[in-house]
């Protein structure tokens, strides 16, 4: 075994090698293809095992066959319970089964793949392990095929993302390269399972950010997704996932523009909708007595009771969504069940994958939409005029709203939804409707991927503060220095030339008659300004887009709002007026300082104090809290976080999670306090507080 594990890593090495030498097109026609098979092979490997599990669990035991999708076959399932006791039992069985697995094999595999896989990217590209991937596929499974409220993307998109990070780690490739592997990887495998393998390539460089595109990602993405496609389409078919659904559709009446509007507008608020819900529902289970196995196991029961009443809730969805493209089928689900369907989905979803279940959430949404479409379809056919005879156009832009807008991905999902319902021409109304409902969710700032950051200044700024965390607990008052020269806005260019060269600073903060920041001047502009005009003053010469900060900035947010061609910025207080000077080698003398104390603290700390292990109980006050954030008290130091399988160091950006075991270093006077405070014990926790009322955070 020994000498087979150096074989691999030997060939590992030697392929990195290659990898690296290699020029770009080269490198990801290579990977791209080595990716997009396993994402094809993964998509084969879950819809089987997603099929099996439903024939097993709610067919077989709840007696319950769900509608499918054209591409499944288009059946339209049993249509009524007959063991309608047994529902409820099923789908509570299945979140039994996925809680039980995720606790004892892989707690990372909870919830929904495609956040972790977006969060890899941006933290740390290698840090997906196989046993999760493998964990969340058999989990997953057995979640939907119960009945519980998931989509299949979140499986497949972990699996192929999870081949890129052990492509990261075994080549050993350049963090960049990783990062993009892992985005490919997660587009790659939705757009096989989906179908769209356009939609997938521009999902890989969209999703990752709120408001922005990783153009870097889109060609090795489209490479990636294509063979993704084949393999998976070579094995389940090439058709679209719903047909060619609305395929005699044409966009000629402009009033339509207006019911497309209506539908962006209500989509973007079932978004809001969705995103509060599983979020609100996800955050209350963690804080609720109870361990992990039980929890998925009771959100279970409380779907399958809810689907007594609406089946529509049961499994994927989207055998419904086929049913709601056709006026008859639509026109046949009662209209009450029509209007609460989409809430209903959020419910459900929220109940089966928050409550700690396995699967994913970006089905779910399209059905939401889907449903959401539908609604305003039913409710605007009656009277309103130019609304299309059949409700698919409203259906599929719907679709294409909804979760565009809350995934703050709405090009990618727009293509995707237009693939799998085989129609292009819906493009151009459905833009009204995405755009309205996008830009609603982004007034709100919300997501339903937390780990999303806005745009990729922001992913360099949070790489940089997860490398240095020191720089993020150091005031910038620490590294500041008093200004040598401040002009007024009425100096004459010539005299602000002789002060700046005697002073000998390149340059320096303008103030106004109140002592209010205006802007700044360099030296070298002012020569050539004074040169023509020498009598001229500053006042509309101040460089006004100048970068600043206040003064209860970090370091970190100082480097965050530092241009890259610029080496300095002013601090200012709440009134604008000019407090100091930061360069950045005052910074960097300040993260020095920073370092040196924190290492003179451990010395006198380490010289007397003991090791304990202790761990994070689900009532502790430090829940949710980084450790930057001097939650502790003095005398003690975090020295590793260990989380499920992972080892976390102790640096101040690790956020402390219940269920943490965390082992610390404290001084014997503060031993007795700190078990209590990592347990949540109420009443000791409120007499340490008021002996010690550093003890907590506020």
């Amino acid at each position: 075994m020994i000498a087979v594990q150096t074989q691999l890593r030997s060939a590992g090495a030697s392929a990195g090698g290659w990898v690296r030498r290699s020029s770009y097109l080269q490198k990801w026609v290579v990977l791209g293809t080595v990716i997009g098979v396993i994402a094809g092979l993964g998509a084969i490997a879950f819809y089987q095992a997603l099929q099996i599990a439903g024939d097993l669990l709610l067919a077989g035991i709840g007696g319950y066959v769900v509608p499918t999708a054209a591409a499944e076959g288009g059946a339209h399932g049993t249509g009524h319970f007959t063991r309608w006791w047994a529902i409820p039992l099923v789908v509570a069985l299945g979140g039994l089964l996925s809680g039980l697995l995720v606790t004892k094999l892989a707690p990372e595999a909870e919830g929904h793949g495609t956040d972790a896989a977006i969060d890899a990217v941006h933290r740390n590209p290698r840090m997906i392990r196989a046993r999760a991937v493998v964990v969340k596929m058999i989990t997953s499974a057995i979640t939907i095929g119960s009945g519980g409220s998931g989509g299949r993307e979140g499986p497949t998109a972990q699996i192929s993302a999870g081949f890129g990070s052990l492509l990261a780690r075994t080549l050993d490739l350049k963090p960049e390269d990783g990062r993009i592997a892992v985005s490919i990887g997660i587009g790659s495998g939705i757009g096989a399972i989906f179908g769209a393998p356009l939609g997938g390539a521009v999902l890989a460089a969209d999703i990752v950010y709120k408001d922005d595109f990783e153009v870097e990602a889109l060609v090795p993405g489209l490479v990636t997704s294509i063979v993704a496609y084949t393999v998976f389409g070579f094995a389940e078919g090439f058709s679209p996932m719903f047909g060619y659904a609305a395929s005699g559709y044409e966009f000629n009446q402009p009033v339509q523009l207006v019911w497309f509007a209506v539908i962006g507008i209500v989509a973007g608020l079932v978004g809001l909708a969705y995103s509060t819900t599983f979020y609100g529902v996800a955050d209350l289970v963690k804080r609720l007595p109870g361990n992990t196995i039980v929890k998925p196991a009771a959100g279970g029961l409380a779907v399958g009771l809810l689907a007594l009443a609406i089946p529509q809730v049961l499994g994927t969805g989207y055998g419904w969504v086929q049913i709601s493209l056709t006026r008859e089928g639509l026109l046949d689900i009662p209209l009450w069940t029509i209007l609460l369907l989409p809430f209903a989905r959020i419910v459900a979803t929220a109940l089966s994958i928050g409550s700690g279940g396995s699967g994913g959430i970006f089905g779910p949404g399209m059905v939401i939409g889907a449903f959401t479409g539908g609604a305003v379809w039913r409710v605007l056919e009656t009277f309103a005029p130019g609304v299309p005879h059949s409700p698919a156009p409203f259906v599929i832009v719907g679709m294409m709203a909804c979760f565009g807008s809350i995934a703050r991905a709405p090009l990618a999902i727009m293509l995707m939804v237009a693939e799998m319902t085989g129609n292009l021409t819906i493009l151009a109304p459905a833009m009204v409707a995405v755009g309205i409902a996008y830009l609603i969710v982004r007034h709100f700032d919300r997501t339903i991927y937390r780990s999303q950051l806005a745009n990729r200044d922001e992913a360099v700024a949070a790489r940089l503060k997860q490398g240095l965390p020191l720089l993020g607990r150091v005031p910038v008052t620490e590294a500041m220095a008093v200004p040598r020269l401040v002009l007024h806005e009425d100096d004459r260019l010539a005299d602000a030339v002789d002060r700046l060269s005697t002073a000998g600073i390149p340059g320096a903060p303008v103030i106004d008659s109140q002592q209010r920041f205006l802007g700044s001047v360099a030296l070298d502009d002012l020569q050539v300004l004074a040169a023509k005009d020498p009598g001229g003053t500053l006042r509309r010469r101040v460089d006004a887009t100048a970068p600043s900060t206040d003064t209860a900035a970090t370091l970190d947010q100082v480097i965050d709002a530092l241009p890259a061609t610029v080496h300095w910025l002013t601090v200012l207080d709440d009134q604008r007026q000019v407090h100091g000077i930061v360069a950045f080698s005052d910074i960097v003398r300040a993260y020095h300082r920073a370092l040196r104390a924190d290492a003179r603290r451990m010395s006198r700390v380490a010289t007397s104090a003991g090791i304990q292990d202790v761990q994070v109980g689900a009532g502790s006050p430090l829940v949710g809290h980084r450790l930057d954030e001097q939650v502790l008290p003095d005398g003690v130091i975090v020295v590793a976080v260990r989380r499920a399988d992972a080892m976390l160091l102790g640096l101040g950006a690790v956020h402390l999670e219940a269920g943490d075991l965390v082992t610390v270093l404290v001084r014997p006077d503060q031993q007795g306090a700190i078990r209590p405070l990592f347990d949540g014990d109420a009443v000791t926790a409120q007499r340490t507080a008021a002996a010690d009322p550093g003890t907590h955070p506020s």
